[in-house]
């Protein structure tokens, strides 16, 4: 970006994390006090479910999750410090106990499946607290890794659109992909600012919220893709370039460009905001989130320069393929994330694929309904690849390259 957009952008996003942050009472709870809350609040719905209150058990241990474990950072801290694979098996046991719950199991299977899952989060505490000191630089590594884990999706989809922009000669639209990436960032402020002050929406509501964003932008990001990949042979780009460019960047391509944009930035910057409140909420010092948010931001920055820069020089072909490619892995790991979220939120069922591992990165979780939104997508995608084969074949329009004139 612009130095003056990023200046911009760092001041009012550190504004709005640090004035948001719930206040600090004192020092921040230990990881172990934070996992022996989670284990009082799911004792208190073993106890209901021994009762015969299936109702208020089920809701006792969202209160578990979205409470003490969400609310108070241990599930962002053992994604960030552990793995994303321990991640979801803890997130996981708490969906297994309701699962239980729900069939009606015997009330030893409920406490024994409760029982397996505290003494996951009670070692994660003790291997997140380590020494039972926090490192003086936990803060800064922390809020470092935060920005620059969050901010590469967003970037590199970023560079991509304003590469094809200047590539196809519409340098000057780039404005608008700027204008789109500090609107997200706006909405994103606004949203994490509402649902923090305002509204005081559940943790099940803002998984809703990440989930169905996520989704929008899986589709979004599936059809411009697919868009590219069909511009792949310089023929046909030539064909298209003549007469439509224009036309399209001023209608439907140019605000699938915008939205893409702006949804991959909205996601992430929604979440990173709320991660940062969550730092702060613990007592980490606000010097030392400031300091690895503005280095984090500097690290992004030059990325984005490198690489927008590399990716300028591309020749049309492989540039188009490589776009493509990343837009097409962007939808499919945003799929699987997005059907996560709702599954965490318990508007979608979870049922577990056995021997499926979890991979982060691709967004790949082991259970059917997550698994299947990403199989239709890869036959989306194999149906487009032969629709562009046949295509090819037929040159374009239908007819065999022998015929034509």
């Amino acid at each position: 970006m612009k130095p003056r957009v990023c200046q911009g952008l760092g001041v009012v996003l550190l504004l709005v994390v640090v004035l948001s942050a719930p206040p600090q009472v004192g020092a921040a709870a230990s990881w172990m006090e934070v996992a022996d809350e989670v284990g009082k609040v799911l004792n208190e719905a073993v106890s209901a479910y021994a009762g015969g209150e299936v109702e208020a058990a089920l809701k006792l241990v969202d209160d578990a999750y979205f409470g003490p474990f969400e609310e108070e950072g241990m599930e962002a801290a053992v994604k960030m410090n552990i793995s994303a694979v321990r991640a979801f098996e803890l997130e996981y046991g708490f969906t297994e106990i309701k699962q239980f719950m729900k069939k009606g199991a015997p009330v030893a299977e409920v406490e024994q499946k409760v029982n397996i899952l505290m003494e996951m989060v009670r070692q994660d505490a003790l291997a997140l607290s380590g020494s039972g000191e926090a490192s003086p630089w936990s803060g800064f590594v922390s809020a470092f890794l935060i920005i620059v884990r969050e901010g590469m999706e967003a970037i590199l989809i970023l560079v991509a659109i304003i590469a094809y922009l200047v590539k196809t000669g519409n340098g000057d639209r780039v404005g608008t992909i700027y204008r789109s990436a500090l609107a997200a960032v706006g909405a994103s402020l606004l949203t994490a600012w509402l649902v923090g002050t305002v509204f005081k929406l559940s943790g099940a509501a803002q998984e809703v919220l990440e989930g169905v964003t996520m989704l929008l932008a899986t589709v979004v990001l599936f059809f411009v893709s697919y868009w590219l990949l069909s511009k792949v042979e310089a023929q046909k780009w030539q064909q298209y370039i003549r007469g439509k460019v224009e036309d399209s960047l001023s209608t439907g391509s140019g605000r699938a460009l915008w939205w893409v944009v702006f949804l991959a930035v909205y996601r992430e910057g929604a979440e990173t905001v709320l991660f940062y409140q969550a730092l702060l909420s613990r007592g980490n010092p606000v010097e030392q989130v400031v300091t690895g948010f503005l280095v984090g931001s500097v690290v992004l920055v030059v990325v984005f320069v490198v690489v927008r820069l590399g990716s300028v020089r591309l020749p049309l072909r492989p540039f188009f393929a490589v776009t493509g490619v990343l837009l097409y892995y962007m939808a499919f790991t945003f799929a699987g994330q997005g059907v996560k979220e709702l599954q965490e939120s318990g508007l979608v069922a979870v049922s577990s694929v056995p021997g499926v591992p979890v991979v982060d990165f691709l967004g790949i979780y082991p259970t059917w309904q997550s698994l299947g939104v990403q199989g239709v997508l890869l036959l989306a995608a194999l149906y487009a690849f032969i629709y562009q084969w046949r295509q090819s074949r037929g040159g374009g329009d239908g007819k065999p390259e022998s015929a034509r004139g």
